[in-house]
């Protein structure tokens, strides 16, 4: 890896003059992504648009009055596009204790969880008190005690303030007896549709543990609602990770009521420094205006559009609530041997919603774990052409985890788009291997070599919060498969580099419909670029992870500098700096 420097990440050599639109990148490698021509000397942007790709000489001939950048060598690639995550939801991270496990954070056992959240919950608190304590990102497949905590663990923490932590996955969460008292979950509350209740052993009493819309209902009663300019500022925290890590298009997926009044706002605000697609909730967007409004289409308003609407058709494979059509590997502790998940709809209902969305004109983005609920969507989405004939909405199949060889030439004939989630190989694949799908299944999860052989394009995504929005990572997962452990998880279903920056860029572009302005160094494209300390098509493979993003331009304007501490992003980087902007330190729900 090349140094970082210690003096302004990329020198000024001419002053602008006339032209002071017109700044000149050059003095390293450029990856165009684009196959015409795939590499470049220099590019000038100009209005924050790529004005001209080419040799240094012709370059400044077009423009000789332009600033001249040098790269010092590093890297000049597009502007990541973010083709799955909540961005909002990962505002909600940045305020919440981590309690994530290594390498991101310390959860590594429950005393290390309940060591946390005392802590925090003396590092928040005020006179009063806060109305519920969060926190963030354990994963009981990393636990020490390969377990999720209970709510008598909980207890140990407090008992006089509801204590919610959150699972990684986003799809369970860990409550303590206050918390279940305030929502009202006792031996007698049934278990919801498409969500489970834990029990303890041989009792109706609830363990603590929710999974899928159990812990989404109980989440709902107890989060403290926050005002417009405190849930702004938790939008711009989770923003500001983004943009760190080099992305210049973020996705708020399976957006609710509140965010999707509040994100207009903020654009107008001027809150956003990148844009920012929501896809709403299936049945929040068949009941909102706001999808006749001037935001749903292919044009940004501020920053913002709509792009289209989510579903939830399953849970987490990792929390073993996906739907997959043979069991879990190992059963989680209770069930019976032939549990294999359960759906969130039942097929009558998938059906009914995304043809409606399909009626509507609405692009469906469909999160599908399991391949049960790969087929189900894919069934959905066959009656929903069928009863629209002619209609082409290039619907998405998102994570498809263990998406099958056999359902590949199904999605590639119904134009499904394949947006995967190889960062899992890392984060879990060896608990997959080992406990959630076996050694077989779990070779093959994100399949991303069987989609390219199909003759399809795919993308790779972080779903932030379930992982930091980490471009770096995303690459090095979907090139490399290795887990945690070492091991390489299903090597016939690496991509090369080359293949996965397409899945960041350009192949996140076409996913959005927005290939002709964004995904690849053109002139006439918009300015969104990233520099890079190394190149990620000569660095080894095993490098990739460790490149640096050390400038993110978005519409040719610099929004992150990796040498600058008074980026106005640098505050993402500490939880205590968001928590004072957002005047909390607890989530919300608009």
């Amino acid at each position: 890896m090349k140094p970082l420097l210690a003096t302004p990440l990329l020198a000024l050599l001419v002053t602008p003059a006339t032209h002071a639109a017109d700044t000149l990148y050059a003095g390293g490698p450029v990856i165009t992504i684009n196959q015409a021509q795939p590499q470049a000397e220099a590019v000038v942007v100009r209005d924050g648009r790529i004005a001209f790709v080419g040799s240094r000489q012709a370059a400044m001939q077009f423009s000789p009055q332009a600033r001249v950048v040098d790269l010092q060598g590093h890297t000049l690639a597009p502007g990541f596009i973010d083709a799955h995550s909540h961005v909002s939801g990962t505002g909600l991270q940045a305020l919440s204790a981590n309690l994530l496990p290594a390498p991101d954070g310390q959860g590594n056992s429950i005393p290390d969880l309940q060591r946390i959240m005392r802590q925090f919950l003396t590092d928040t608190a005020t006179p009063g008190g806060y109305p519920v304590l969060i926190g963030f990102g354990y994963d009981d497949s990393q636990l020490a005690e390969g377990r999720h905590p209970n709510r008598q663990e909980l207890d140990a923490i407090t008992t006089d303030v509801p204590v919610i932590l959150m699972h990684q996955s986003g799809h369970l969460g860990a409550y303590n007896s206050k918390a279940l008292e305030l929502a009202g979950i006792d031996a007698a509350t049934p278990d919801p549709e498409g969500g489970v209740i834990r029990r303890e052993p041989g009792s109706l009493v609830p363990n603590g543990v929710m999974e899928e819309t159990a812990h989404n209902l109980t989440l709902t009663r107890l989060m403290p609602t926050l005002g417009l300019e405190q849930a702004m500022a938790m939008l711009q925290a989770g923003q500001a990770l983004y943009i760190k890590h080099g992305y210049t298009t973020a996705q708020d997926g399976n957006t609710d009521a509140g965010t999707l009044a509040m994100l207009p706002l903020a654009g107008k605000a001027g809150k956003l420094r990148i844009d920012v697609v929501a896809y709403p909730n299936i049945e929040v967007a068949l009941s909102s205006p706001t999808m006749q409004g001037p935001y749903y289409g292919r044009q940004y308003t501020d920053h913002f559009r709509i792009g289209g609407v989510k579903i939830t058709l399953d849970g987490s494979p990792q929390g073993k609530t996906a739907w997959l059509s043979q069991p879990y590997y190992q059963v989680p502790e209770g069930q019976q041997p032939s549990y294999a998940g359960y759906p969130i709809f039942t097929n009558a209902q998938a059906d009914d919603l995304i043809t409606r969305a399909w009626e509507r004109g609405w692009q469906v983005l469909a999160h599908a774990n399991g391949d049960a609920a790969i087929d189900q969507f894919i069934h959905a989405v066959g009656a929903a052409q069928k009863a629209h004939p002619g209609k082409t909405l290039l619907p998405v199949l998102v994570h498809g985890q263990t998406l099958r060889r056999d359902q590949v030439p199904q999605i590639a004939r119904l134009g499904i788009f394949p947006s995967l989630f190889p960062m899992h190989t890392y984060y879990w694949g060896d608990w997959h291997r080992e406990s959630v799908l076996g050694p077989e299944r779990a070779e093959n999860i994100s399949p991303t070599r069987w989609v390219l052989d199909a003759g399809m394009k795919f993308t790779s995504h972080h779903d932030a919060p379930v992982v930091f929005p980490d471009s770096m990572r995303v690459l090095d997962a979907t090139v490399n498969r290795t887990t945690r452990s070492g091991q390489v998880l299903g090597p016939e279903q690496r991509v090369t580099p080359l293949e996965a920056l397409k899945a960041l860029t350009l192949w996140a572009a076409e996913q959005y419909g927005e290939q002709d302005s964004k995904g690849s160094i053109e002139a006439g494209k918009r300015a969104d670029l990233v520099v890079l300390s190394d190149n990620p098509l000569t660095i080894t493979h095993a490098g990739l992870h460790s490149i640096k993003v050390l400038q993110t331009i978005k519409d040719g304007e610099v929004v992150y500098d990796a040498t600058n501490a008074n980026s106005s992003v640098s505050c993402a980087d500490t939880p205590e700096c968001a928590r004072r902007l957002a005047g909390t330190g607890f989530g919300h729900q608009h």
